[in-house]
């Protein structure tokens, strides 16, 4: 993008913010036909700055920043977990964090990464984003009342860009299609994988060795492992989880994150189209009105069946993930299949509920 296409976005985008002043920037980008990235690199010298080098070693710096916010989201669920970065480990193209902040990081998403300070009444919200090729955000770090600034500032300083210009942006990518099945697809050798699965973590690699989206492998797999649910049934789940306060693991997926949340919850609130859990150092914003499908999934482990709720959006895409909270080596909660059970009663497919 050269420097005239940067001057017109960015006038483009204060007109927007002018006649929009509380739109934020994904929904921006959306409405102007440009990534997210696209429209931080108009800000770069003056409340962004570019950074460059290894973000793999960047990554494991900002345990020394103490507590900050991790921000992993997708278009409908927005994932917020406040802690210290701890323990990030390496391994290969792959990361784990698994303290409080709890992530699953596929570095070649980390493609671009910026500073951000945005001025508010009283100082500045400062973050460190993450983008894929294609300006889509993967990761944010926030820093809140705990962050050491000054490490953080020496943090920017080392790997601050040579060049503060804006960074090339590839186009969109083509969309995947999740939800056609393939023709060629051997149904019982696909059933056999899944009645011989030990680990949770081997299902993604069945999936791929049947070349099989999530969902055409649930509708085709039968109802003892794949149960459609109502929509409706993901708010009530964690209304559930609420008033029976069973521990859950709350899963949310950027297109290079996965962070997850785990214990019990406790504050619920419908903002509009949205269903919040606020608690204390854990947020998650769903925008319910994404979720298009449903389901209730068994996988068999060495541990016995582990159950999952999962929803997905039009396209097909997973939005987010909820497990019964368990540690490895010990069976799934009795208690969690029985709340899995209320929802099966109460919220088939085929309900008519409504929103109360």
């Amino acid at each position: 993008m050269n420097n005239n296409h940067q001057r017109d976005l960015k006038q483009q985008w204060q007109s927007l913010l002018q006649s929009e002043p509380k739109l934020r920037i994904r929904n921006a980008a959306e409405k102007l036909g440009v990534s997210e990235a696209d429209l931080l690199a108009t800000q770069i010298g003056e409340q962004v700055t570019l950074l460059a080098g290894d973000f793999k070693k960047l990554l494991t710096e900002i345990e020394s920043l103490g507590v900050v916010m991790a921000l992993t989201r997708n278009d409908a669920m927005v994932h917020e977990k406040t802690g210290q970065y701890k323990d990030l480990s390496i391994h290969g193209n792959m990361g784990l964090a698994l303290g409080v902040i709890d992530l699953r990081l596929f570095f070649s998403r980390f493609v671009h990464g910026f500073y951000v300070q945005e001025p508010l009444e009283q100082g500045a919200r400062r973050s460190i984003q993450f983008f894929n090729a294609q300006g889509e955000a993967v990761h944010k770090i926030y820093a809140k009342e705990g962050t050491d600034l000054s490490e953080l500032d020496d943090l920017v300083q080392r790997y601050r860009a040579e060049q503060q210009q804006a960074p090339q942006i590839s186009p969109a990518s083509v969309a995947e299609d999740l939800l056609t099945l393939p023709g060629d697809l051997n149904t019982a050798e696909f059933r056999q994988g899944w009645d011989e699965l030990k680990d949770v973590h081997h299902f993604q690699a069945l999936l791929k060795k049947h070349s099989l989206a999530r969902i055409p492998a649930y509708q085709t797999i039968g109802s003892d492992y794949a149960i459609p649910l109502n929509p409706l049934a993901f708010e009530k789940a964690l209304e559930k989880a609420v008033d029976k306060q069973q521990s859950i693991m709350v899963f949310v997926g950027s297109d290079g994150v996965v962070q997850i949340h785990s214990g019990v919850i406790h504050k619920l609130l419908r903002t509009g189209s949205w269903f919040n859990i606020l608690d204390p150092g854990f947020n998650l914003h769903a925008n319910t009105e994404m979720i298009d499908q449903l389901w209730l999934v068994r996988k068999p482990t060495s541990d016995g069946i582990i159950t999952s709720v999962e929803a997905f959006d039009a396209d097909g895409k997973q939005l987010v993930l909820l497990f019964g909270e368990r540690e490895n080596g010990k069976p799934e909660m009795h208690s969690w299949r029985e709340l899995l059970q209320e929802l099966i009663a109460e919220y088939p497919l085929e309900s008519e509920h409504v929103n109360a």
